[in-house]
């Protein structure tokens, strides 16, 4: 296993300053070591301790509508707290729109239950080289502020004897999306769940996102986005990185 993290400025249309973070090799969900830190000395920074989400062991103890009804009454408890007049027509619902919105929307990739099913098909053309579906929209969340993480991912992989309908891989960047999450993580599920579907290291995944809690708080810069990129098999090659990233446009 090879793992490699660096940062660097690139030229964007606007001169953005961009994080790129780069994710090499097939990590098999192995942990990554952190030093023991508190989460305020940890801050803003975007620390991830494994590739799997972190999850209880009874986290699906509750069904949906349990989880529902729970979160209504705590979100409930926090809009007044913050002195919110739940009376009000416009706020009244509010604590049930967000308990739904978080169960059966955006965290519902939380629940192996809603993984795509994903049939693969003969490679009867033979095609053998990258096939890259690029630009493909998500919005997931961090994990450290519950605020949103958009951008675009780039997919790509190279048949070890079998294909996989297109619109599953945006299925699945979409699945693991939908759960709080830190980018080099989203970044590892997704290029580890196609390695496993297609039975092959040759996978590469590339994300650019903006990070509305680098944007709308804390340093409050909108104009950065975060790049994080894996490197399977074949990909880890200079001349498919370089490839790959000219069909991608970066």
């Amino acid at each position: 296993m090879f793992v490699q993290v660096f940062s660097k400025k690139m030229k964007h249309e606007r001169d953005m300053e961009t994080k790129e973070i780069s994710i090499n090799g097939l990590l098999n969900g192995s942990s990554i070591r952190l030093s023991e830190m508190t989460a305020e000395e940890i801050g803003d920074e975007h620390a991830s301790t494994s590739v799997d989400t972190p999850m209880r062991a009874d986290a699906f103890a509750m069904n949906d509508e349990e989880k529902m009804k729970k979160i209504s009454f705590h979100f409930r408890e926090i809009m007044e707290t913050l002195g919110l007049d739940l009376t009000d027509d416009s706020l009244k619902g509010t604590p049930d729109r967000v308990a739904k919105m978080y169960v059966q929307e955006i965290f519902s990739g939380l629940n192996p239950a809603a993984k795509p099913k994903v049939a693969l098909f003969d490679n009867k053309y033979k095609y053998n080289q990258m096939l890259v579906e690029k630009n493909i929209s998500f919005y997931s969340n961090c994990e450290h502020h519950f605020v949103p993480i958009y951008g675009k991912a780039h997919v790509a992989y190279i048949s070890s004897g079998t294909v996989i309908g297109l619109s599953k891989l945006n299925r699945i960047v979409n699945y693991f999306a939908k759960r709080p999450q830190v980018q080099e993580r989203l970044t590892m599920q997704i290029a580890q769940e196609l390695q496993r579907i297609l039975g092959t290291e040759d996978v590469a995944v590339i994300i650019d996102a903006r990070h509305l809690c680098v944007s709308s708080r804390g340093i409050k810069d909108e104009s950065s986005s975060t790049v994080t990129s894996f490197y399977g098999g074949k990909f880890s090659s200079d001349s498919k990185k370089e490839e790959m990233m000219k069909y991608v446009g970066m």
